[in-house]
């Protein structure tokens, strides 16, 4: 699928003081798809699938311009292909947008925040610091995780992880392009290969020592691009960190936070230095913990000159 990052590269963007480039700058095609899915006797899409919801009222969309493998054709039609993760939060499937008896359709990954009866959240509390809705009622019940309280922390932090991805892709960060929002899910570019082969974690990844080497610098152009635009991941690790192609992606950004806003931003922001740092160290990679959170800090203006 065509990749078109012309609008969101460094050369494009505000630069870190690194001031090098994205590697998601070109436009080679990845994974879209030539479907064989057609509809049913009457017409509608066949069993396991729905219609499209991207004309749905009040559906928000990814940033502009859309890239050109976002299906955004009348009569398109999503069907489930799969789960690709599990996890008490969320779980991710694999889906495939396509219009009937044509070569037209994409895979993409559906982000499904779960509800009120399932365990979700349980360490939201310092990642909210800052975040409030206007209604005092809705802080009330978030903060006693009423049913309904955690039914409005679902719809919170799926609106929160596609707002950021989409901030972050349009900075030029190696994150999933977000295709859109509906309710408590979150459809999303799918990091993998053409037949449904999800890129695996950096946890899972066995490379040479200069392709170690090439992530890790990777991992630090992302984590300085996000300090500098005020963000920290909260919860970065080599398990929401994906390699495909050579390529480093940053997945499971809804917790990210405002390191200015959050009385614990720096912290987050050291944790994260330390969770990183911990894995590529023990894979043979020269990387310090506290060099690299003196840096982030740095990109963050969070630094007296006296420090720098």
């Amino acid at each position: 699928m065509p990749r078109n990052l012309a609008s969101s590269t460094w050369d494009d963007e505000p630069r870190t003081k690194t001031g090098r480039r994205s590697r998601w700058d070109d436009d080679e095609p990845r994974h879209r798809r030539t479907p064989k899915l057609t509809t049913d006797d009457q017409g509608g899409p066949p069993e396991g699938a729905r219609w499209s919801t991207w004309d749905d009222i009040g559906i928000p969309h990814g940033p502009e311009p859309h890239p050109d493998w976002v299906v955004q054709t009348l009569g398109a039609i999503d069907y489930e292909l799969g789960i690709l993760k599990t996890g008490k939060e969320a779980d991710v499937h694999l889906v495939e947008r396509s219009v009937p008896d044509t070569d037209i359709g994409v895979l993409m990954a559906a982000k499904r925040y779960r509800g009120a009866e399932h365990r979700m959240f349980h360490r939201d509390a310092g990642y909210v610091e800052g975040r409030r809705v206007r209604e005092s009622r809705m802080n009330r019940a978030m903060a006693k995780r009423t049913e309904f309280g955690r039914e409005l922390l679902s719809g919170q932090w799926a609106y929160a992880e596609f707002t950021l991805l989409g901030d972050l892709y349009s900075l030029g960060a190696p994150v999933p392009y977000p295709v859109q929002l509906d309710g408590t899910e979150i459809l999303m570019e799918f990091i993998g290969d053409p037949d449904g082969t999800a890129a695996p974690r950096l946890a899972q990844y066995r490379g040479t020592a200069d392709q170690l080497h090439d992530l890790w610098d990777q991992c630090v152009q992302a984590m300085c691009l996000l300090a500098a635009a005020g963000y920290a991941h909260g919860d970065l690790s080599a398990y929401n960190l994906l390699v495909h192609e050579g390529r480093l992606v940053v997945i499971d950004v809804p917790q990210a936070l405002d390191i200015v806003a959050n009385p614990r931003g720096p912290q987050f922001l050291r944790r994260d230095a330390d969770n990183v740092c911990k894995w590529f160290s023990s894979h043979g990679v020269p990387a310090d913990p506290a060099d690299l959170t003196h840096r982030l800090l740095d990109e963050a203006r969070m630094l007296s000159p006296g420090q720098r």
